[in-house]
């Protein structure tokens, strides 16, 4: 039977094995919603599981990072969440001495707020990010998004926003979010056979829970937000990518691991309501920054892995150096 190069044609594609799994899952579920629910089964489950998937591939990603490399992940977590949080910060201090809490009301510009903003800038997309880690980046740079998970939630952006009201800090989550990275690391620190069998894994998971993510990812919302909302996504990976790349750099990076963080997480889009929730004066601007995030959510999505495959073949290497290599 004549062998047609499905792989080879992937790989050609910058970032094919995390985009094009993405996007199929994102154009399913767009143009054909009940799929999920009809199929059912383990074929419904390829749809939504995408956080059991990257729960395994973080112990399997944990296992190939040696204990030797922790101070570089401490250095390179604490640069690229500090990279990002402060371009937040200027822009929502910017948006927020013209604009106040309000959004702009008319025009081309209506809707954009200091919220929407800060909310798509704050929030990096970890599965993504790690995604990106396992096929250009580092085992060790994987390890910096348990730093960089702090920006997770509303805590980030109410602070940025100067919300008040806010006692407590959800470390559960936080705790759980890093959980099997270090359980693999420890593992994989143990024994190295653990190691050796763990790390095989970490490519052929990439695109499993890829079409996971893209599953969560409705067009729809790009199209709701219009151009302004995909002005945000790239602004979003231009502002702080920039940023970002060179923060890695400076940490001994090539810069693959900051462009890989110019993103927004999924879960931004939440971030709007509960910010207004806890701070009323944000409740007009809630609604549209929502949209908004939601379309930076897509956008960012299919623009990173691009973005990363370009910086990799241009300033860094194609494949991850051995095991516990941190430099």
């Amino acid at each position: 039977m004549k062998q047609i190069p499905i792989l080879e044609n992937i790989e050609r594609v910058p970032g094919g094995m995390m985009i094009i799994p993405l996007l199929a899952g994102s154009l399913i579920v767009t143009f054909f919603p009940g799929t999920p629910k009809f199929f059912g089964s383990f074929t419904g489950a390829l749809f939504s599981g995408a956080l059991s998937v990257l729960a395994v591939f973080y112990v399997c990603m944990g296992a190939s990072i040696d204990f030797k490399a922790t101070p570089y992940i401490l250095k390179k977590g604490g640069t690229l969440f500090a990279s990002k949080v402060a371009m937040a910060v200027i822009f929502g201090a910017l948006l927020g001495h013209y604009l106040g809490e309000r959004p702009v009301s008319s025009g081309f510009f209506s809707g954009i707020s200091a919220l929407a903003v800060v909310a798509a800038m704050n929030n990096t997309n970890g599965g993504l990010y790690m995604a990106l880690m396992g096929q250009f980046g580092r085992p060790a740079d994987a390890g910096a998004y348990s730093i960089m998970s702090l920006e997770s939630g509303p805590f980030l952006t109410m602070v940025t926003l100067g919300a008040a009201g806010l006692s407590a800090f959800p470390w559960q989550t936080l705790v759980g979010s890093v959980l099997p990275l270090v359980i693999g690391m420890i593992l994989g620190n143990l024994d190295h056979d653990i190691r050796e069998f763990l790390s095989r894994a970490i490519p052929v998971m990439i695109p499993f829970f890829a079409f996971g993510l893209g599953a969560g990812l409705d067009l729809h919302k790009v199209w709701q937000a219009g151009l302004l909302g995909l002005l945000l996504g790239v602004g979003v990976v231009i502002v702080t990518g920039i940023a970002l790349f060179f923060g890695d750099r400076v940490t001994g990076g090539t810069g693959v691991a900051g462009v890989a963080a110019a993103s927004t997480a999924g879960n931004a889009s939440a971030v709007p309501a509960i910010v207004a929730a806890s701070n009323p004066v944000y409740v007009n601007a809630a609604a549209s920054a929502t949209t908004l995030v939601a379309a930076s959510v897509v956008v960012t999505a299919l623009l990173v892995p691009m973005l990363t495959a370009w910086t990799a073949r241009k300033f860094g290497q194609t494949a991850a150096p051995k095991t516990g290599d941190s430099g």
